[in-house]
């Protein structure tokens, strides 16, 4: 960086916190950046020339080599205060404790010289359960994706005051030592629980810091009995709170965006003994193939300015986004706050829900658009966590959906063992009597290649007949093979939708495929045995 003035010097200092730098010693440091507004970070953004500002305000960055999460370089420190708490394994993979102290000395020392931006905020927009945060990054973009996604306080005395429990530092310019490290490669998202630390290099995917600091929160809030969730939120204008669990690409984010009902969130909640908070002030949504007429209130946030469009093609003429090219990535994500939506509920709390969707995309194309499910049912596809890879969520998955089980739906985030978060949503469902439905956002007529993904438009007419009560007298066929129940008619969507097995040509295909995804769900439970009750157990599908 040259000396020349750089946008926001005059205010780098404006919002600094009491704490100071925990972690780093600022007297080492280039120029320091605390807190800027999002006017000041594009600013500087473009000065540094991290990015361009599209069409309509927008601001285009691109992540790099990484358009994805590095699933297979996210480690946990093995420290004596978490290892016992800790479900080791294939996501949460052990690091070693003198590791990561090596890297972060030589971060530090890389860092010595450098600018860097500090946000401060919460993760949590309950007083009671909110967990201070700080990211500290060497790019600005960076810093206006932490700003927007996590919860920032009201005033300049709120951001002096702010003592952060927890520390993301970003340098995506540094790289790891394989080697030396005990790394898979160059890239690494280390998890302290002892220090509340974690360190991320050789990467600049938004998403390792949003999903860094999930994790954290996958961690504390259990130990204290509240329920974390990856799943979205909203409820009606008579206060009926519904959430919707989901991994990336299977509508969480559309389907909660509904201008008839208030969006508490997008994608990361709690749930505690009065009711239902998000942890984040916005949404990170997946842009690729977003389409004005289907999903309006989102389209018309990636044409605004504060919004962050990371690996998004445009014009370098005109300027104008092209939301349908996968140049670089069909991963392509668009960060803006909450406000941005117009029914979106500024407290971002609610009550106690009255309905839970689990969102899957069945590849297989042989699972119902819509069920209903018993509390055992349900709780045994909480566990399973059925859906498919799509589109490069994670890096190394191609464009073809993968079939994949992620425990809670959301399994690459979860600290403890799966069961641990079940009983807690077991006890939630019993006590407020909560409906759980299973919508398939997938493919339905045949499998890849032959089979449609199911229309936006009848997703949406299920889904809005499940919460308003359209079906509770509807009668029900039950499912040969997972016994749950599966409406036979609903209002604006056609009966054979209802019932995949008449859109196949070839019913003994049909059964095959069936048969086939039936053996997976089994085979895949079959890890989570010795936790879970056999009444939950008993409630999963069973081979004919």
């Amino acid at each position: 960086m040259s000396d020349s003035l750089s946008p926001a010097e005059t205010i780098a200092r404006a919002r600094e916190s009491k704490r100071g730098l925990q972690h780093l010693k600022p007297e080492k440091h280039g120029r320091i950046y605390w807190n800027l507004p999002p006017e000041a970070y594009v600013e500087e953004a473009l000065f540094r020339r991290e990015g361009l500002l599209a069409r309509n305000g927008p601001l285009l960055v691109r992540s790099g080599e990484h358009t994805a999460r590095a699933a297979n370089d996210k480690f946990i420190v093995q420290e004596e205060t978490s290892q016992d708490d800790v479900s080791w394994g294939e996501y949460n993979v052990p690091y070693p404790e003198e590791n990561f102290q090596g890297i972060f000395e030589r971060l530090k020392t890389y860092l010595e010289g450098k600018d860097l931006f500090i946000q401060d905020g919460f993760a949590g927009a309950t007083a009671a359960h909110r967990l201070p945060v700080r990211i500290i990054t060497t790019q600005a973009w960076q810093g206006l994706f932490s700003q927007n996604m996590f919860i920032t306080p009201e005033t300049q005395a709120g951001y002096r005051e702010l003592e952060p429990e927890f520390t993301v530092i970003s340098v995506p310019e540094f790289k790891g030592d394989p080697v030396r490290d005990a790394l898979n490669s160059e890239t690494f998202i280390l998890l302290n629980f002892k220090e509340k630390l974690v360190l991320i290099g050789n990467t600049a995917y938004g998403g390792e810091i949003k999903k860094s600091v999930f994790t954290a929160m996958n961690y504390y809030l259990p130990k204290k009995g509240v329920l974390s969730m990856h799943c979205s939120a909203n409820v009606s204008a008579e206060g009926d709170s519904a959430l919707f669990f989901g991994l990336s690409g299977t509508g969480k984010t559309t389907l909660s965006a509904d201008p008839k009902r208030k969006l508490i969130g997008d994608d990361e909640h709690g749930w505690d003994e009065e009711g239902i908070f998000n942890f984040e002030d916005g949404s990170y949504a997946k842009v690729i193939n977003l389409s004005q007429d289907d999903e309006p209130d989102i389209y018309a946030c990636t044409h605004s300015f504060g919004t962050l469009l990371e690996n998004v093609i445009h014009d370098p003429l005109t300027r104008e986004i092209d939301l349908f090219d996968d140049t670089i990535t069909r991963n392509t994500r668009a960060s803006y706050p909450l406000d941005c939506i117009e029914y979106a509920l500024p407290e971002k709390c609610g009550d106690h829900p009255r309905h839970i969707v689990f969102l899957t995309f069945d590849a297989s194309g042989v699972m119902p658009p819509l069920a209903r499910l018993s509390p055992n049912q349900a709780l045994y596809h909480f566990i399973s966590g059925y859906t498919s890879k799509v589109g490069g969520t994670e890096a190394g998955v191609g464009d073809q959906p993968e079939v994949t089980f992620s425990a809670c739906f959301g399994a690459p985030f979860m600290v403890f063992h799966p069961a641990k978060y079940a009983e807690l949503l077991k006890e939630k469902i019993n006590r407020h009597r909560v409906q759980t439905w299973l919508i398939n956002t997938g493919l339905i007529g045949g499998p890849p290649g032959t089979g449609e993904r199911i229309s936006i438009q009848y997703t949406r007419a299920l889904l809005t007949a499940a919460l308003n009560g359209s079906l509770d007298q509807v009668s029900c066929s039950r499912d040969p093979y997972f016994g749950f129940e599966v409406p036979d008619r609903c209002p604006g969507v056609p009966p054979e939708i209802l019932q995949p097995k008449t859109l196949w040509e070839d019913d003994e295909a049909y059964n095959q495929h069936y048969r086939s995804l039936v053996a997976k769900f089994i085979e895949n439970f079959q890890r989570y045995q010795d936790g879970v009750p056999a009444e939950v157990k008993a409630a999963g599908p069973r081979l004919k």
